[in-house]
């Protein structure tokens, strides 16, 4: 290791973060320039649910100046974080530069975080697994659009290497970025009190009582297998729960993304086993992989006993995909054990060399997808301003990543999208009247709108149809829809 290496590597340990920005502020800039990219190499982030975001954000300007009767802003504290961003920076920027803005922050937020919960972890600033972290950064939370989740993990990985490896007055930065976790989403304020509470436990306890920890995560989880499954309706966990590593984040919009992580796979496990091999008579190796390795184990076993879905009572929805958000986690972990190798030029240069396919591919997609979204703006263009439109746009064949949210951000300005989902949920700050002329208000009809299967009323009318008209699922018509008729009766899906 250099002395610059050194250097830098002691002022990740210690925290002290205003040393280590004056020191290696050049190289922070070009590494967050350079992931970056991705947010501006197409005119839209292709990201599911940003496009509700961006609708939402801007049907809130429409209440806040009296013109949607019938819709109105809830009070709540949580799952909201990102939503306040979209729309303060809306008002300063326009909505379009501020959903750039928004979402550029909520990327660095979620990258450095990860980098330092690793330098917290490892003791080193993880330099050679940039390439590790921005593939995760951009992995499969990132494309569903789960900003609120996004950046509560991001926030949570800052905390808890401040809890770490802070000392004195630098405890108070956790707690000044524990509330912003709570306002951004509470599922990253559980990981941080559970990921806190482990770490906590096994760095202040010596010999066996260290398994204290991993007992107790073990209870708990079960714990909470049982406490889900006896009071809620629940959905069981996607099989094999074994896939979800972590290494899945990169599966994203068809099968050759699968190659490029079982790729990942391949060389994170070989260079553990090789790292393990050379440094295995080295005094202290084991503790090095300890802590990252049984959070790993108990992300892992997460997925396993936790449910895929929970439903709870009305009038709120249930929670979706929880496995799925999971693995965002057990990325990261995966990125600590990867960190607690001795560094090498090859981990770098393999790392690289698989990142650089993976946006590639992500290039290319999110390219298809842009055409689509513009040919929706295209279309709604052509009505007279304010017009009811509906869509069922199901994802490319193969693909992981839903495309449906591209009508809500067409209709930002131009159109009211009637099966936006988030008012009908009541998770989300906008929310709906009965018989208010812009929204469905049951989250249940807009799932039925999504799915093409949502029957028109006669007090819809007007109401247009967005829907895919070809082989492929690429091309896009409208149509005017009729009382008594399914909203998607022509669309044309292939088998997904």
């Amino acid at each position: 290791m250099t002395n610059t290496d050194r250097a830098q590597s002691d002022a990740a340990v210690s925290c002290a973060i205003l040393s280590f920005l004056r020191a290696r502020w050049p190289r922070i800039l070009v590494v967050s320039a350079l992931v970056l990219v991705p947010c501006y190499w197409h005119r839209e982030i292709v990201s599911s649910d940003l496009g509700s975001h961006l609708y939402n954000a801007w049907l809130a300007q429409l209440i806040r100046r009296g013109q949607a009767p019938g819709l109105y802003l809830s009070r709540q504290y949580t799952n909201v974080l990102f939503d306040w961003m979209l729309s303060g920076l809306g008002s300063i920027f326009g909505l379009r530069i501020g959903e750039k803005i928004a979402v550029s922050i909520a990327v660095l937020v979620f990258f450095w975080g990860t980098f330092s919960f690793v330098a917290a972890a490892v003791r080193r600033a993880p330099w050679y697994l940039t390439p590790v972290i921005a593939m995760v950064t951009f992995g499969w939370t990132f494309h569903l659009g789960f900003f609120n989740y996004y950046l509560s993990l991001g926030l949570s990985f800052f905390c808890l290497a401040i809890l770490w490896r802070g000392k004195g007055w630098e405890l108070l930065a956790a707690l000044a970025i524990a509330p912003l976790v709570v306002f951004a989403h509470v599922l990253g304020f559980f990981w941080l009190l559970a990921a806190a509470a482990y770490i906590g436990i096994y760095e202040n306890v010596s010999g066996w009582n260290k398994v204290l920890p991993l007992v107790l995560a073990i209870a708990t989880l079960f714990a909470l297998h049982l406490f889900f499954s006896r009071r809620y309706i629940i959905s069981p966990g996607t099989p094999p729960f074994y896939s979800f590593n972590g290494a899945d984040q990169l599966v994203l919009f068809g099968e050759r993304y699968r190659v490029l992580a079982r790729a990942l796979l391949i060389f994170a496990v070989a260079s553990l086993c090789v790292d393990v091999f050379r440094r295995r008579h080295q005094q202290g190796v084991w503790q090095a992989y300890a802590v990252a390795l049984q959070l790993y184990a108990m992300a892992w076993l997460a997925v396993f006993l936790l449910p895929e879905g929970v439903q709870f009572p009305p009038p709120k929805v249930g929670i979706a995909l929880l496995t799925e958000r999971l693995t965002s986690v057990s990325a990261v972990l995966g990125c600590c054990l990867l960190g607690a190798m001795r560094p090498k030029k090859w981990h770098l240069a393999a790392a690289a060399a698989i990142a650089a396919i993976f946006f590639a591919f992500d290039y290319q997609d999110t390219a298809v997808v842009n055409r689509i979204e513009a040919q929706a703006v295209q279309l709604v263009s052509t009505l007279p301003p304010n017009q009811r439109v509906m869509a069922t746009i199901l994802p490319l064949k193969g693909s992981r990543i839903l495309i449906q949210h591209i009508i809500d951000r067409a209709c930002v300005g131009r159109c009211f999208s009637y099966g936006n989902y988030e008012p009908g949920t009541a998770l989300w700050r906008v929310r709906a009247l009965p018989k208010n002329p812009y929204v469905l208000t049951s989250y249940d009809l807009a799932i039925d709108m999504e799915r093409g299967g949502y029957i028109v009323q006669p007090q819809d009318l007007p109401l247009y149809q967005v829907y895919q008209c070809g082989s492929g699922g690429t091309k896009l018509c409208m149509a005017s829809l009729k009382a008594g008729e399914a909203n998607d009766d022509l669309g044309e899906h292939e088998d997904q």
